[in-house]
């Protein structure tokens, strides 16, 4: 069964478990689903309502693109754990001939290059989750506002998190043009920082 698919108390009965995945990677994708989720939410709460009719474009197209991003987010959950299953598959390979190192190491590689990148996906479907949120804040019902800022919230833990399993991942990527791009990231997270420290200001200062 697929990730996305559990109960929230399976799902968190198997993360609290000794089974390796899901981990981190997942972790981090599902807390920016959430953060994404009440993006959406937030958009729902003001379309529709005539005390919020000039905000009503806006949160109609946000709330696309939040549903879209939203999706996207779901099936990175089950991404991460999948690569990583790929990673330890290829590293329990035999080593005992000198084709069978070759064939390993390929195999370890290749799999390592899709743990790296599926976070890498995750951070910078953050970032365009980040983004979204920014453009509902003052201008959205006032009385979810609070939300926006668990979202800013849920979306950073997810960017950060997603950075750290890249990082991990890093010094077994031997592209060295890969490991370039993935090392992007790095300024990808202090804009988000930024971005995310300004929406939770702005939000906690019209409490």
């Amino acid at each position: 069964m697929k990730i996305a698919e559990m109960k929230i108390n399976e799902y968190l009965d198997i993360l609290k478990s000794e089974a390796p995945a899901p981990g981190g990677g997942s972790v981090s994708a599902l807390s920016a689903a959430q953060g994404v989720g009440l993006v959406s939410m937030v958009a729902e709460l003001t379309i529709g309502r005539p005390k919020y009719a000039e905000y009503e474009a806006l949160c109609k197209e946000v709330e696309e693109e939040a549903w879209q991003l939203h999706e996207k987010l779901v099936t990175y959950i089950d991404k991460d754990t999948e690569a990583f299953s790929m990673v330890s598959k290829a590293y329990k390979m035999p080593k005992e001939s000198e084709a069978e190192k070759a064939a390993r190491s390929k195999a370890i590689a290749d799999a390592t290059l899709v743990a790296t990148q599926v976070p890498f996906d995750t951070l910078q479907l953050c970032a365009e989750g980040l983004r979204l949120t920014e453009k509902l804040v003052g201008k959205s019902n006032p009385n979810a506002s609070s939300d926006l800022g668990v979202a800013a919230l849920n979306l950073l833990a997810g960017i950060k998190g997603a950075w750290l399993n890249i990082k991990i991942n890093l010094p077994n990527v031997k592209d060295e043009g890969e490991k370039a791009k993935f090392m992007e990231g790095k300024k990808i997270i202090v804009e988000a920082e930024s971005l995310a420290a300004k929406i939770y200001a702005q939000v906690a200062a019209s409490l």
